[in-house]
């Protein structure tokens, strides 16, 4: 929906299509960021690791170009309705992302912290929940680009499986320095590496329904 003159409205397409142009740079970086987590993780990676620190800084630039472009879109367009309603999600959709790539450095500061490995030798759970996170948020990314609030709804759906494996890995990271005691520092850092992946699976499911609501103008069933 566009109000105002063609003129004004050719220049809000315009607007809007830098900023999801922003927004999908941003998706892009938050997914190779977790990736790269997890493969740091995987391989002893601590280069790696340090790349996505660095790398993460990119992602901030992003989220604050975002912003200036929403604020000023808003401003000189002043959109309504639907519009308006893409412009909000814009800016909630950026804050998300950064969140997710704040989780993927921080995954990749205990990567470099993990001195011993006795726990990832014997559990491949760890892992899996890496994968599932980083794919939701290759469909988040998907789905905005796309407009597809089928694709939105199936990211959303992946997140109990996220969420069971965090808590089934709670499970064998107490039954594990129980009989390892020695491993307790290895433990702690991937607990909050696991703690880490099941923020970036909730935040991948806020992004799916920002997508939903924007394309609807309702709120994802059973969300």
């Amino acid at each position: 929906m566009h109000t105002g003159t063609p003129h004004t409205a050719k220049a809000f397409d315009q607007d809007m299509d830098h900023i999801r142009s922003l927004i999908a740079e941003m998706g892009a970086r938050a997914e190779a960021a977790v990736s790269h987590a997890m493969r740091s993780l995987i391989d002893n990676d601590k280069i790696l690791a340090e790349k996505i620190r660095v790398d993460d800084k990119i992602i901030d630039r992003l989220e604050t170009e975002v912003e200036k472009r929403v604020v000023q879109t808003i401003a000189l367009r002043a959109p309504m309705a639907d519009d308006l309603r893409e412009l909000v999600a814009a800016l909630k959709i950026s804050a998300v992302i950064e969140r997710i790539g704040d989780y993927a450095k921080n995954i990749g500061k205990r990567v470099i912290q993990l001195d011993s490995r006795h726990f990832l030798d014997s559990n491949d759970q760890l892992e899996k929940m890496g994968e599932i996170a980083a794919e939701m948020v290759r469909g988040a990314m998907e789905a905005y680009a796309k407009r597809d609030v089928d694709l939105a709804r199936a990211v959303t759906s992946r997140d109990d499986a996220v969420d069971q494996l965090y808590k089934d890995l709670f499970v064998d990271f107490i039954a594990f320095v129980a009989k390892n005691p020695q491993s307790a520092t290895e433990i702690a850092h991937l607990l909050f590496i696991s703690k880490n992946l099941e923020r970036v699976g909730d935040h991948s499911t806020n992004w799916a329904q920002m997508i939903y609501f924007t394309e609807t103008g309702d709120n994802l069933p059973d969300a």
